[in-house]
């Protein structure tokens, strides 16, 4: 695959944030039992698992983002 070994084709605004965000994906995975395919290859994945991971992942951020903006009040 051209875009990498995921496939992934989303453009990250701060691509150093790639790997910790590679992390959070592992560490979401493993609070909800899922196994991540050592391949990369997602096909054999069900939805709801992959769906799982992604909202885990979606309010995580979310929340750090919360967290960062109280702590930037003036």
């Amino acid at each position: 695959m051209a875009q990498g070994q995921s496939g992934n084709n989303n453009v990250l605004v701060v691509p150093q944030a790639r790997q910790a965000l590679e992390q959070l994906k592992y560490e979401v995975a493993q609070e909800l039992g899922i196994q991540i395919p050592q391949d990369g290859y997602y096909g054999y994945m069900a939805t709801r698992d992959t769906g799982a991971i992604g909202g885990h992942i979606t309010r995580r951020l979310v929340q750090i983002a919360e967290q960062q903006l109280a702590g930037n009040r003036f």
